[in-house]
């Protein structure tokens, strides 16, 4: 895959029978698992993990999220200047985002039924080993901002 950030964009096909939800330029490639995870609130934030090697595939199931990513410069000490991506993913907008090895990514959940898919580069044994852990305001971009 790529070294950058993509976001694929999906669709939702409705008829009288119910909906199906798709994504259908994503093709499984190099994915060796998936996990899934949720948070008992609304505006609980997971942040910063970040992997060498390792490139994940970001999907919303079930309500929304902001999720971010942020190409590391140095592993032992990351800059608190780099200017980290956001995205909104939503289960009413079907997408899966991209997030390349080098980067770290975190996600605050915006609905308190929020899970969100995570599909894996790498073997959990290796993950393990390629594992990195920055604190959750680093890079602070969970300020909702109205509008």
């Amino acid at each position: 895959m790529e070294d950058n950030i993509i976001l694929l964009n999906g669709g939702l096909a409705v008829d009288d029978r119910g909906q199906v939800s798709f994504v259908n330029d994503f093709h499984f490639e190099n994915v060796k698992r998936f996990y899934m995870v949720s948070n008992h609130k609304q505006g609980f934030i997971r942040a910063w993990h970040g992997h060498k090697n390792e490139s994940k595939y970001v999907s919303v199931v079930s309500g929304s999220a902001l999720v971010g990513a942020v190409q590391i410069d140095s592993w032992d000490n990351p800059s608190k200047d780099i200017k980290p991506e956001k995205y909104i993913l939503s289960e009413n907008k079907p997408q899966i985002l991209y997030i390349p090895k080098g980067y770290a990514n975190g996600f605050m959940s915006l609905t308190k039924d929020t899970k969100i898919m995570f599909y894996s580069t790498s073997a959990l044994e290796d993950s393990l080993n390629d594992d990195f852990r920055f604190d959750s305001r680093h890079w602070d971009i969970w300020n909702i901002i109205e509008r």
